[in-house]
């Protein structure tokens, strides 16, 4: 937002964003910054991308459930397997 940045370079767009990366494309624009990705993709038919954005966000919630058991655990003194 301040100009400080030109060019953002990532090696591939799942290391920015797992699904969304056209919105932060379109935010970045705004501010002048341009992203570049070293690595293209191989092209994916409709299903494989839905798929994909799928397991994404499963892995996410997932996350944050073992997550969210952790520190119940941690809460009750439970001791866990680390």
């Amino acid at each position: 937002m301040n100009k400080q940045i030109d060019v953002v370079v990532v090696t591939y767009k799942d290391r920015l964003a797992r699904f969304g990366f056209e919105y932060l494309e379109y935010f970045f624009k705004q501010y002048g910054v341009k992203i570049e990705v070293i690595y293209g993709e191989e092209t994916k038919d409709a299903h494989q991308e839905l798929v994909e954005d799928l397991l994404a966000i499963v892995t996410s919630f997932a996350g944050k459930l073992y997550g969210m058991r952790s520190h119940k655990k941690k809460r009750l003194g439970i001791k866990t397997s680390e």
